[in-house]
């Protein structure tokens, strides 16, 4: 038991020193990069196996969340992995619902392929898409709130807010790009109104299942104490906040820019995510 501990503690601290170490990469260039290729594949402007390849998808997906799991790993216990199985269970029930009988969301279907399908229904990689979105809403908004996070009643409303924030910039965007599609379009950038609706019950059912899962005040002390744990909100907000300006998408950019604020304001937006960049010229200026 103690063995298993120790080479826990090891993959965790790697995991750490190669988030660390890289955070410019996966933070910046990552999303920024992601955002041209998805933009050239809706565009039609690469080669057809590149175009929307669903591999290249999850791979950057799965990168662009290493600093939320390699941060939120040291507090994965026997009871977060039990809330994180039932929330996976929901997460594909609900979403396999949701395409095949329209409810809660509204009718939609797949135009892109997300990679293996559940059922030939839902993406296989659902929860790698689904859960950092709930997460980081709920780390975001326990900075924010400060001492009122302790009042359930506060801050889980709140968090419940934010997650639906989230899906007012990510939601215009997939459409956009032809992630997916709804039938007849809807009010909001081809999105409708249910759609929030059935955001309402999944993001209620997320948040109360992290809050049950995680101890809070451990939650809150990992995260002001990892620099880097909500460099996958920075990601969200560099890859969506650009695909939505390209396709002029206002409303859900000043979204995004809400989000910028709210990282800025916790100290988690800053310069010091390009710090690896500057660090080569200035090695090499010493040099001559």
């Amino acid at each position: 038991m103690a063995v298993e501990s120790v080479s826990r503690e090891r993959v965790e601290a790697r995991l750490d020193r190669l988030v660390r170490e890289n955070r410019f990469t996966i933070a910046v260039v990552f999303p920024l990069a992601g955002a041209v290729l998805l933009l050239a594949s809706a565009e039609t402007l690469l080669p057809g196996p590149l175009n929307f390849n669903p591999y290249l998808v999850l791979f950057g997906t799965f990168v662009m969340r290493l600093p939320l799991i390699a941060g939120v790993a040291p507090l994965v216990d026997r009871k977060a992995l039990l809330a994180l199985v039932a929330l996976t269970l929901y997460s594909y029930a609900i979403e396999y619902v949701g395409v095949t009988r329209g409810w809660p969301y509204g009718f939609f279907e797949y135009g892109v392929d997300l990679g293996p399908m559940l059922l030939d229904t839902v993406p296989l990689g659902l929860p790698i898409f689904f859960f950092p979105l709930v997460l980081n809403s709920y780390l975001l908004c326990t900075l924010l709130l400060g001492e009122r996070a302790a009042n359930p009643l506060l801050r889980l409303p709140v968090v419940i807010a934010a997650v639906l924030a989230v899906d007012l910039v990510l939601d215009p965007g997939a459409v956009a790009l032809g992630f997916w599609a709804y039938d007849g379009g809807g009010a909001y950038y081809a999105v409708p109104w249910s759609n929030y609706e059935g955001w309402v019950l999944s993001a209620t059912v997320a948040v109360v299942l992290f809050d049950i899962a995680f101890d809070r005040l451990a939650l809150t002390d990992r995260v002001r104490r990892c620099e880097f744990m909500l460099d996958d909100l920075v990601s969200f907000v560099i890859l969506w906040g650009a695909i939505n300006a390209y396709f002029g998408n206002w409303v859900p950019v000043a979204v995004a820019s809400l989000f910028f604020l709210g990282l800025v304001r916790i100290d988690r937006f800053d310069f010091r995510v390009f710090d690896t960049a500057p660090l080569v010229g200035r090695v090499r200026n010493s040099e001559r």
